[in-house]
């Protein structure tokens, strides 16, 4: 028994920039969405990430490539508690809308870091011209005997020029650097998501498969449910997803709702055998 392909969180925002509220909001709240899943708590999560989508996630700019990751972010804890939940469907939905997202959020960037990029290699290059140029000069200066006051001058002024210049090429060597490793971090969410999202599309299209085959949902419903039983070795988070799963296609089933409340920490029934109650004695007759 398996719940399907794991989702994957996104990494930690790079670069915040002040004014952004959904990745505000994201920042607040995704340590206590990550407490609420530990504890099979999907409701919870589903309830608040759909409220803040609703509310922040409509505002968000394409321009805006740290919104636009804290948009996959929330839309990947989404589908993470509609998992949890049994509603894989409404997980599917949330994924793809993950999957699009990071996706525009790479094509965005790819435009505009690429006209950045393409300013800094410039730049670079003329400074790099121009400090040779003038590091040139200066030691012809410093290796003339007997300086003038205007050759001293001189030196002094070619010394700030290229400490200066060097410190222009150093940071934008660096920024460099900043915009290949952001877009390779986005072009890996974007892989991540399109891959995670076909996983998931086989992965319902083969359920619906074994409904087919096991001849009801009743039948496949029952035998499910054994195997999950037996899969002590899976995680929690995965016996439950599939647990209410099953009891979504079978609301009324006392065996899956005794199952599901003990995985959530409360009574679990459906291992113990039943007992018949004990006989009362019959009053002793007073004499």
């Amino acid at each position: 028994m398996r719940v399907g392909p794991s989702l994957l969180l996104v990494p930690a925002l790079v670069m915040p920039l002040a004014g952004q509220a959904l990745t505000d909001r994201f920042k607040d709240a995704y340590k206590i969405w990550d407490v609420a899943l530990e504890r099979g708590e999907g409701a919870t999560v589903r309830r608040a990430t759909e409220a803040l989508l609703s509310r922040e996630g409509l505002a968000v700019s394409a321009s805006d490539y740290n919104n636009m990751r804290a948009l996959v972010a929330t839309e990947d804890y989404a589908a993470r508690a509609c998992i949890l939940e049994g509603a894989w469907e409404d997980a599917l939905g949330h994924l793809q809308k993950a999957a699009a997202s990071a996706n525009e959020n790479l094509k965005a960037s790819e435009i505009t870091f690429g006209r950045i990029r393409k300013d800094h290699e410039t730049k670079v290059a003329e400074w790099k011209a121009m400090v040779e140029k003038q590091d040139k000069r200066l030691k012809e200066i410093e290796g003339q005997a007997g300086w003038t006051a205007e050759q001293i001058g001189l030196r002094n002024q070619l010394r700030s020029f290229l400490e200066e210049h060097r410190a222009a090429i150093a940071h934008s060597e660096w920024s460099l650097k900043e915009i290949d490793a952001l877009l390779a971090q986005l072009a890996k969410e974007q892989a991540t998501y399109a891959a995670s999202l076909t996983s998931w599309q086989e992965f319902m299209a083969k359920e619906k498969q074994e409904i087919a085959q096991a001849g009801s949902p009743s039948k496949y419903v029952a035998d499910k449910f054994e195997q999950v039983k037996a899969d002590e070795a899976r995680p929690r988070y995965d016996r439950l997803s599939y647990s209410r799963r099953l009891l979504r296609m079978e609301p009324e089933n006392a065996d899956l709702k005794r199952f599901v409340s003990g995985l959530m920490g409360g009574s679990d029934e459906t291992e113990k055998p039943k007992t018949a109650p004990r006989k009362k004695k019959a009053p002793t007759k007073k004499r």
